[in-house]
């Protein structure tokens, strides 16, 4: 039997192994939204594809890439061959999100047999697609999103597959940055899969096996006793949306598990904010985790208690055409629900609602000093809940994105070449029986030559919710404001034409208030 240091030694390997494919990823990429945002993920899965560690990044990301591996087994398991390396960004095969997000996988052989994969996701600033910056808001299918990558196999056998290159370059508006990210990418997941190699070299496969397998037996461990801590019952709720439409859902939690029931969600629509089954599951797996083990990574162990249960052909099981760009604006939401549904039965650990948004902005153009094409990918912050014993937290990034940060002004004003006028905090009124949210953020772009604008926010209409009966929070907001002293507010846009000295102002919400303890009675 091996002893629980040696297992515990190898576990942490498989954890610095998922790290270091995630800084390797961070320092070598070319687009600012990798190395300085890090709307990325890292991981390393089992054999068969189970989640056993991941680094740092994008939690929703993380859990994209057990799904992606399993997609590749499904499709490929005859033909894995030692040095393969496979890609895909479809939603319909592995690519979990949307077309923007790639997935880089590789599979790790010792004794010609698969003992591991390593992959990671990162979001790609143009891969075609109706608008700069492939987020239309337009778009009705899929196949109009930008270029559709199933799994193909970007190396085979360790030789390079020139043609899918070619494909991904020829695709997009920026082939320089995604080539250079794509191999920032390749280079992560050989490090990776080199310490990997290195513990089975080492300790050999059956060790690293039995280390992998209590590894995942602590994180279900950890999240049934985290399930012990809630409330046993049935929860229900129901949201209005900013398109009119509602939203329910509800949450059952018994001793053994916790059933998250959104049967009876609104039909797929015909604009890009759908999501797929896996995603869905993606979302529930981030909220599950956060109120049961949050203090911990993740790994297959961690999901054993949950259960999700979706309707095929609704905007949380779209199909297989269904657009999908913003489909991160939808996950966000659902999380926000489910969040709601439990606040006010654990108002100790949850606060109230916050900016409830990705707030992704893409600004396309052409730098006015160097003449190179970019897109600036940006999500942005807002404020938090707050809870009956605290305020808020200000100017925060949502629960979606986990270790993630704001692109600093100097880099924004020298890859894009506008200038950053103004960043402020945006407060709401305080009340003395409350605890307020934290502070939105305001922020403008002003142009120095043409750009074309895509966005996509939540909370335009619905104000952030609240608890125990206190103040709504505030809503989210992107004003243009053109040179001749005319403005235009948008919601949800793409292909919106900005000229020099244009200005965007983008307002996010502060967080929904909490009554305070003392004033509950």
């Amino acid at each position: 039997m091996v002893d629980r240091f040696t297992l515990d030694v190898v576990a942490a390997g498989l954890d610095s192994a998922a790290t270091e494919m995630f800084e390797v990823l961070r320092k070598t990429a070319m687009s600012p939204i990798i190395y300085e945002v890090l709307d990325v993920g890292t991981g390393i899965t089992d054999a068969n594809g189970e989640l056993v560690s991941s680094g740092a990044g994008i939690p929703s990301f993380v859990g994209v890439l057990d799904k992606s591996v399993t997609a590749i087994l499904n499709k490929c398991r005859d033909e894995i061959a030692d040095g393969d390396i496979y890609l895909t960004n479809d939603p319909n095969f592995g690519g979990v999100t949307h077309l923007n997000d790639i997935v880089v996988a590789e599979p790790v052989f010792w004794n010609d047999e698969i003992v591991a994969w390593v992959a990671s996701i990162a979001h790609w600033g143009d891969v075609g697609g109706l608008t700069p910056g492939s987020m239309s808001t337009d778009a009705t299918e899929l196949i109009a999103e930008g270029l559709r990558l199933p799994i193909v196999k970007l190396f085979e056998k360790g030789r390079r597959n020139d043609a899918v290159f070619d494909i991904v370059c020829t695709n997009s508006r920026l082939p320089e940055f995604v080539q250079g990210d794509l191999w920032a990418q390749i280079s992560a997941g050989r490090r990776a899969a080199k310490i990997v190699r290195q513990l089975c070299n080492r300790y050999g496969t059956q060790i690293v096996n039995e280390a992998i397998s209590e590894a995942k037996a602590v994180g279900q461990q950890r999240a049934y006793a985290g399930l012990a801590t809630l409330p046993a019952g049935q929860y229900t709720i129901e949201e209005p949306q900013d398109d009119g439409s509602t939203w329910r859902a509800s949450i059952t939690i018994t001793s053994d598990q916790f059933i998250v029931d959104l049967r009876n969600a609104p039909e797929q629509i015909t604009g890009p904010y759908n999501t797929g089954r896996e995603g869905t599951l993606v979302a529930c797996q981030v909220f599950f985790k956060a109120i049961t083990d949050a203090s911990r990574f993740a790994n297959a162990g961690s999901f054993v208690p949950l259960e999700v249960l979706t309707t095929p052909g609704t905007i949380f099981h779209a199909g297989p055409t269904a657009a999908h760009a913003y489909y991160f604006e939808t996950r966000m939401k659902l999380i926000d629900m489910l969040w709601h549904c439990l606040a006010e039965s654990l108002p100790n650990r949850l606060p109230a609602g916050h900016f409830a948004s990705i707030f992704g902005t893409v600004i396309s153009g052409k730098h006015p000093d160097t003449g190179r094409r970019y897109a600036m990918v940006e999500p942005q912050m807002g404020g938090w809940g707050a809870t009956a014993t605290h305020p808020g937290q200000s100017a925060m990034f949502s629960t979606n994105h986990g270790d993630t940060f704001n692109c600093p002004v100097e880099i924004a004003e020298a890859r894009y070449g506008f200038e950053v006028i103004e960043k402020k905090l945006v407060f709401g009124e305080k009340h003395a029986n409350e605890f307020a949210g934290g502070a939105g953020v305001k922020l403008k772009y002003q142009l120095r030559n043409e750009a074309v604008l895509s966005a996509g926010y939540s909370h335009a209409h619905v104000p952030v919710w609240s608890c125990n009966g206190a103040r709504k929070g505030g809503c989210n907001a992107l004003t243009v404001h053109v040179k001749n002293g005319s403005k235009k507010t948008y919601h949800m846009v793409s292909g919106v034409h900005l000229n020099a000295d244009d200005v965007v102002e983008i307002t996010t919400a502060f967080g929904g208030s909490s009554l305070r303890n003392d004033c509950n009675d």
